[in-house]
């Protein structure tokens, strides 16, 4: 698989998705990923559903294949160790011995357990970079505490600032805790990467949920840490920008950003509103008075409908969209002239289409991705490399 990673092996002993997600990431640049699974099961996402999927004509097929696991493992090799047997140690013995990234997602102290603590595997191969990820840290008071996305969301502080209202904490309809710490996971890797190119040595790259999320809270942090206000669920409203969220047409809801004052004053003569009006001259103006700026706009907007708006607002320049389901993100011809739908050749499935990946290399042409693998699909090409190399 040709990439900037090309040539980089990596063991994937993770699962469910954050970890799955970081390995996947380093797939799409070009890494060999060997997903190592437990006989029998696999990761548990393979039974995660429904929804499942199954080829035309076979919805016989029982359960079909989780269509969650299809999401976080495309690009991958799936070899089936029992990682308490002598022989399935021995295996991954070899395997660590030449690879150049292990990651695991594993509750703290079960590697160890299994002999596989980092100090070992680095006896192995100095040069193996090891990505650990937890739910809430390796150390501290609550370290090594399992976390699951949900849980993550409400411990972290995303379900309090997300929602209709402050007495509604809600949770958000994407695994953003799982997907940050991989994302997270995968950069650590690339940079420890880098760094063994200097030292020849790799290192350990700690990540987690509970750390991928306070580093995404940005400004909302900075509201607590340094202004001393504890930020609230405000619905789709933004904190310290007005206009600048959902409001109602007379078929539906746009969204509109109006983020400085010259967007402000190229904005309000769309909506008949006077840009100079002292109740919304500055930001801060806009800000404290949302209310009823809200409910200006909105008598505007009830005019018309939503692709009227739309292209007013975008003939006077100022930022608006569409609030779409996901099956018209998919069917949108932006989404797909961004290379963000992939179609692959799924052994099971036959022609199935999957998101794609968030970064495009300029020169680069379109790479070929693969399904991914059924349950041990490359246990025997595994070991034969292995027996090529050792």
């Amino acid at each position: 698989m040709n990439g900037p990673l090309d040539g980089i092996v990596v063991l994937d002993l993770t699962r469910v998705l954050s970890g799955p997600h970081a390995t996947m990431m380093l797939a799409d640049l070009g890494a060999r990923v060997i997903k190592v699974e437990q006989p029998g099961t696999g990761d548990e996402t393979r039974q995660w559903g429904p929804p499942f999927a199954t080829a035309p004509g076979r919805e016989d097929v029982d359960p079909g294949v989780s269509t969650y696991f299809l999401s976080c493992n495309r690009n991958k090799e799936s070899i089936t160790l029992d990682l308490k047997s002598e022989e399935g140690k021995e295996t991954l013995v070899r395997l660590i011995r030449h690879a150049d990234v292990l990651a695991e997602n594993f509750r703290t102290g079960v590697l160890d357990r299994l002999g596989f603590s980092f100090e070992r595997m680095h006896e192995i191969n100095p040069a193996l970079v090891i990505l650990s990820i937890s739910g809430f840290g390796h150390d501290g008071p609550e370290g090594g505490r399992p976390g699951y996305d949900a849980i993550v969301q409400g411990e972290a502080g995303i379900m309090s600032v997300t929602g209709p209202a402050p007495d509604q904490p809600t949770k958000m309809g994407l695994s953003i805790c799982d997907i940050l710490a991989g994302v997270n996971g995968a950069y650590g890797i690339v940079a420890a990467l880098y760094e063994r190119t200097r030292t020849g040595r790799g290192r350990v790259v700690r990540t987690s949920l509970l750390a991928s999320v306070v580093g995404a809270h940005a400004y909302q942090a900075t509201r607590w840490t340094v202004a001393g206000e504890v930020p609230q669920a405000m619905g789709n409203d933004h904190p310290s920008i007005a206009p600048y969220g959902s409001y109602r047409c007379a078929d539906g809801l746009i969204q509109v950003g109006v983020a400085n004052q010259g967007l402000w004053r190229r904005f309000a003569p769309v909506v008949a509103i006077d840009p100079d009006d002292p109740r919304f001259t500055t930001g801060a103006d806009r800000s404290r008075n949302r209310g009823e700026l809200g409910v200006l706009i909105e008598k505007a907007l009830a005019t018309e409908t939503r692709e009227h708006w739309l292209a007013r607002l975008a003939e006077a320049g100022v930022p608006a969209g569409a609030i779409r389901s996901i099956d018209e993100v998919y069917e949108w011809d932006q989404t797909r002239s961004q290379g963000l739908v992939v179609d692959v050749e799924h052994p099971q499935l036959g022609r199935i289409e999957l998101p794609g990946p968030s970064l495009r290399f300029e020169g680069a042409p379109p790479r070929e991705h693969t399904a991914p693998p059924t349950l041990g699909q490359h246990t025997d090409d595994v070991l034969a490399w292995l027996d090529e190399v050792d």
